[in-house]
């Protein structure tokens, strides 16, 4: 399994000052890796991408089932959907 992130998501996370929302995006990332298609299929302008939930944020990423692959594309506010 290959795993890459997208610049967008380093930097947010890189942002992050709270220790507990940190770790609480690595244990939702090891759970994607376990289990790639964990998170909710989006729909419409963002078809082919998952989304899983960290309250109040959201993390999106793609799993790309051929190459055997998962790209974290992005982390922000449900509120900035």
């Amino acid at each position: 399994m290959l795993i890459d992130y997208e610049d967008v998501f380093l930097k947010k996370v890189a942002k992050i000052k709270d220790e507990s929302l940190k770790e609480k995006v690595k244990k939702q990332i090891s759970k994607i890796i376990q289990n790639p298609e964990i998170g909710k299929p989006m729909r419409f302008a963002r078809k082919g991408t998952r989304e899983l939930y960290i309250k109040p944020f959201r993390l999106s990423y793609s799993y790309i089932e051929k190459e055997n692959k998962i790209v974290i594309l992005d982390f922000y506010h449900k509120d900035q959907q």
